[in-house]
C-alpha cells in the first residue's frame, strides 16, 4: 500500500500595507490641498514628494496623468473632479 505524503506550505502573512492610489486619484488629492491651479508635471512631483503615487515605469507620467485629467472632464462634465483653469493647469471643480 502507498502512502501519501503532504507537504505543509509555509504561509507567510501579506504585508498590511494601504492600496497604493491611481494617478488620477492622487492627482485629486494633491489638487485639493493646493491654493493653485497646477500642471500634470507639478501635481507628479508633489505626487511623489508626499510618496503618494510614484511611477515605476512610465516615461512621461505626466503626459498620461493630462490625458486621463482630460478624459474625465470629456466624459463627466460638470461632474468631473477637475477643470482646466488656463492652458496646462487644472484646478479642483468647486461644485463636485
Amino acid at each position: 500500500m502507498a502512502t501519501q505524503q503532504t507537504t505543509s506550505k509555509k504561509v507567510t502573512p501579506e504585508k498590511a500595507t494601504a492600496p497604493r492610489p491611481s494617478v488620477i486619484n492622487a492627482a485629486a488629492k494633491v489638487l485639493s490641498g493646493s491654493k493653485e491651479p497646477l500642471t500634470a508635471k507639478q501635481m507628479i512631483e508633489q505626487m511623489a514628494a508626499e510618496k503618494l503615487w510614484n511611477s515605476l515605469s512610465g516615461k512621461t507620467p505626466d503626459a498620461t496623468l493630462y490625458a486621463e485629467i482630460l478624459q474625465e472632464i470629456q466624459s463627466k462634465g460638470n461632474d468631473s473632479r477637475f477643470v482646466k483653469v488656463d492652458r496646462d493647469h487644472f484646478g479642483t471643480n468647486q461644485s463636485h
